[in-house]
């Protein structure tokens, strides 16, 4: 089969227009509030994994003026940002496919090699980690929370020991412990990436007092998450959309 061609001018045309329809959405969930129904969180959540289609005309009790049109994830986590001219990335050619204007779009990070080596050795997925190093500390090493968290995926010190992590500021340390213990939940909750992400945030024991085995089954019960772990949720997984190939 023939892959899709586009024009040089065209796709540059593509990535403009991107840029206007997104360029209001970057750090929009960081000023979210938490859905006041847990119906309507688990409906996004649900749509979201599953991919079904979203009602352009339905609102959520969320900020003043927010609607599902707003922040990547209301647009089923199927656009991203483009970074840069991705047609000016593509050499000796007058024409880009499709294909290469999505792996031009996905955002690279400081930290590639290390984030690699940590998906690899631990069997989860580099645009999860990233995801969950973008919303923890935005990618700053030295990045310290209120509750004392450390270093790009935030552990604890009693978390970052159990890990072998001694340096929590060491980027190679701090990845690693993180991947380590994301997979360790991964691994508990059968896969489930969104039990997995609610156990990293608010600690797997209250996940397991859930008493769900799903992701499905999660959002059943998002009403008795803490807001911050519903906001947490919804905000990696948002940010995985700008890492995935």
């Amino acid at each position: 089969m023939n892959k899709m061609q586009i024009d040089l001018a065209t796709s540059r045309s593509m990535v403009e227009l991107q840029r206007s329809m997104t360029s209001g959405s970057v750090g929009l969930t960081e000023s979210l509030g938490v859905t006041e129904n847990s119906t309507d969180f688990g409906s996004v959540l649900s749509s979201a994994m599953s991919g079904a289609p979203v009602s352009s005309g339905t609102t959520v009790k969320l900020g003043p003026g927010v609607t599902w049109e707003d922040g990547l994830l209301w647009q089923q986590l199927g656009t991203v940002e483009y970074q840069g001219e991705a047609a000016e990335q593509v050499t000796g050619s007058s024409s880009v496919t499709a294909a290469d204007l999505r792996e031009d779009s996905i955002v690279k990070t400081s930290f590639e090699e290390l984030i690699t080596a940590a998906g690899e050795k631990y069997g989860v997925p580099t645009s999860l980690i990233k995801a969950v190093i973008d919303t923890e500390s935005s990618f700053n090493p030295n990045a310290v929370s209120s509750a004392g968290a450390k270093g790009l995926m935030q552990l604890m010190d009693g978390t970052a020991r159990g890990l072998g992590v001694s340096n929590s500021f060491d980027p190679a340390q701090n990845i690693d412990g993180g991947a380590k213990y994301l997979s360790y939940q991964l691994q508990k909750f059968g896969g489930e990436i969104a039990m997995a992400l609610a156990a990293y945030n608010a600690g797997p024991s209250r996940v397991t007092r859930l008493g769900v085995s799903s992701d499905a089954e999660l959002i059943a019960q998002a009403h008795q998450l803490p807001s911050e772990t519903q906001a947490y949720i919804r905000k990696v997984m948002n940010a995985r959309t700008k890492y995935e190939v």
